[in-house]
């Protein structure tokens, strides 16, 4: 039987490079296309050299529908993994048209061209900041949906409204959301990871540049949360666990085992986490001393989000899986890589 074809959109990025590699490990060929606005090409020599395949690569930008189209028509693909996107929640508030425009206009010519196509499957990159500020934890996929803090989150959200009503509306086209926690990570051979442009956006890059010596300090936002040390609590998953869940959701989808047209999955720990123990733990998990300082609370912060992970277990067959000790060790493999210090 041939190998089944997944389009990767995004597929330099972060989670989009590793994803590649555990498609590829479960059997899958894969196509990699992306525009390299925020991402490197570096991203998928790596991933050709984990998986020992000439995996395509394709620049293109998902906005131009006819950059897209030729895509469509050079490769047999039933199923496009979607995660090309702009993802910062401060510049998207800053420039909400940047990211309305690109964000909702990159997956509408998807799901158009997977209707004119025929292709069947969708898996849509989306995030639990859909949830906002939660009022029970841990969140289900029953967790109602908050108004979005940020045009980020709200092109997430509507993303997903729009693969609902595609589905509904389009017989044979299938899609599922999975909302992911908080990936970080790289992967064991180091070299792929997580690059972030300019000053990181997120806690483990700046953690790691910070060990690296590019960054004077970290600073912890707030100290004075309703939680056990007063940090944020989050749900950190592996970069790596994160992939494989990807590539149970491509089976369901391939395999013909959904429920329904549109489903939704959380993908996550379901373990909570604070800022401060993902610090000390990083400390203790690499032999390394941090200079960090609190500060004052950052504004849009929520107090406290993981996930219930139920759903994903049981539907999925996936659970996370890799100790936070190695995840962080392997973050830190990533960044002396990446800085030669190896």
């Amino acid at each position: 039987m041939a190998k089944e074809t997944v389009l990767i959109s995004g597929g330099a990025g972060y989670i989009g490079s590793h994803t590649a590699v555990e498609l590829i490990a479960a059997g899958y060929d894969a196509v990699i296309i992306d525009n390299l606005s925020n991402s490197e090409a570096a991203a998928v020599e790596g991933v050709r050299r984990i998986t020992g395949v000439d995996v395509p690569f394709e620049r293109v930008d998902t906005c131009d529908e006819a950059a897209l189209r030729r895509v469509f028509e050079k490769y047999d693909f039933g199923s496009v993994i979607h995660f090309a996107a702009y993802k910062a929640v401060g510049e998207s508030v800053a420039e909400p048209l940047k990211y309305y425009r690109n964000n909702l206009a990159s997956f509408m010519n998807v799901c158009a061209l997977m209707k004119e196509f025929g292709r069947p499957n969708i898996l849509f990159s989306s995030s639990a900041t859909v949830y906002g500020e939660p009022d029970t934890l841990p969140v289900t996929e029953q967790t109602p949906r908050k108004p979005a803090t940020s045009p980020y989150g709200n092109t997430k959200q509507m993303a997903e409204d729009i693969l609902h009503d595609c589905c509904a509306a389009y017989e044979g086209l299938h899609g599922i959301a999975l909302r992911y926690f908080n990936p970080i990570g790289a992967h064991p051979s180091a070299l792929i990871g997580e690059l972030p442009r300019g000053v990181p956006q997120n806690l483990v890059p700046y953690i790691t540049q910070t060990a690296a010596g590019l960054r004077e300090c970290l600073s912890i936002f707030g100290d004075d949360y309703d939680t056990p040390d007063g940090t944020c609590l989050r749900d950190y998953i592996d970069v790596v666990d994160l992939a494989k869940a990807h590539v149970a959701a491509v089976d369901r989808m391939t395999q013909r085992r959904m429920k329904e047209a549109y489903e939704i999955f959380n993908i996550g720990t379901g373990t909570p986490v604070s800022v401060l123990e993902l610090v000390k733990g990083f400390e203790r998990a690499n032999g390394l001393t941090l200079n960090y300082k609190i500060v004052g609370r950052r504004a849009g912060d929520v107090k406290a989000v993981w996930a219930d992970t139920q759903r994903a277990n049981k539907e999925l067959g996936w659970k996370a899986e890799r100790p936070l000790e190695e995840t962080l060790r392997s973050a830190w493999a990533w960044e002396k890589h990446v800085r030669g210090m190896n």
